[in-house]
Formats: C-alpha cells, structure tokens, sequence
C-alpha cells in the first residue's frame, strides 16, 4: 500500500491564534500515538499567524482511521469556528 502525506494549511480568525495552535497540540499528541500514523508536525508561518500540518500514514487505511478517531472528531469540532481559511491536500508518492 502506498503511504499518504497529508499538508493542511490553516489560518486562524483573528483572535483565535492561540485556541487554535491549543486544538492543534492537542490533536497532534494524541495522532502520534496512532499505529498507522508515521509523521505528525505542525509548524507556524515566520511571517503571519498561518500554521501548517504536515501528517504521514502508512497507508489510506490508517488515514480512515485518524478520520474516524474520537479525538479527531473533536478536534474538528472545537476548531469549527477558529478557522477562517483550511485548505488540505492529500497525496501519495509516485
């Protein structure tokens, strides 16, 4: 099976920032302890308040996995109204 690379790029309301890098933390603590996940890093842009996500699953399975996670679930919840701009790009190596 093919390894999947995950980079999400984040920019949080104004004022949401901090909340928002919390969520984050949050999330990342608990996916690195998932069997199926191989990379978890979040970063935050030198230059504005962007952050970006970069996670790596063993395979699509392991990334339905994450999907279907408890804290997944709940770090999309809390994060619903943080987030003015999400973009998300799922991809695999050839």
């Amino acid at each position: 099976m093919d390894k999947i690379s995950i980079t999400a790029i984040f920019t949080p309301k104004e004022g949401a920032e901090e909340q928002m890098l919390q969520e984050l933390k949050k999330a990342q603590q608990a996916s690195i302890q998932e069997e199926g996940c191989l990379q978890y890093d979040l970063h935050k842009s030198i230059e504005d308040e962007t952050l970006v996500l970069h996670e790596q699953y063993k395979d699509m399975d392991a990334l339905n996995h994450h999907i279907e996670s408890d804290h997944y679930k709940t770090y999309r919840e809390n994060t619903a109204d943080l987030v003015a701009t999400r973009e998300v790009y799922k991809v695999k190596e050839i």
